[in-house]
């Protein structure tokens, strides 16, 4: 089993191959290619390449699925007995990414 981390975005994920994953806005247009070099860990089966901090030379490519933007999160603020409320709604933007392969 072949899989790696990478960070993008401030956050880090494990992909495989042919796994989706939502990640943070990317500039990239629907159906496009998109290559994330911040990888940190690579592991094929016992062979485990671990990055300091970063593998040189290893790649991970993708495409692009879809853009969108997530469900709505409530931010509610309330001070009991001061009549304060404050209700704001966010919704996050996301790229939804199909990985294709790992290199090294």
């Amino acid at each position: 089993m072949k899989f790696a981390i990478i960070k993008t975005g401030g956050k880090q994920y494990k992909v495989e191959p042919g796994k989706k994953i939502k990640v943070e806005k990317l500039e990239a247009e629907q159906g496009g290619a998109v290559v994330f070099d911040n990888v940190l860990l690579v592991a094929d089966g016992d062979k485990v390449e671990i990055g300091a901090p970063l593998v040189s030379g290893a790649k991970i490519s993708g495409n692009v699925v879809k853009q969108g933007r997530d469900k709505k999160k409530i931010v509610f603020r309330y001070h009991s007995k001061t009549r304060y409320r404050k209700k704001k709604g966010h919704r996050q933007p996301f790229t939804e990414v199909e990985i294709k392969e790992i290199k090294l």
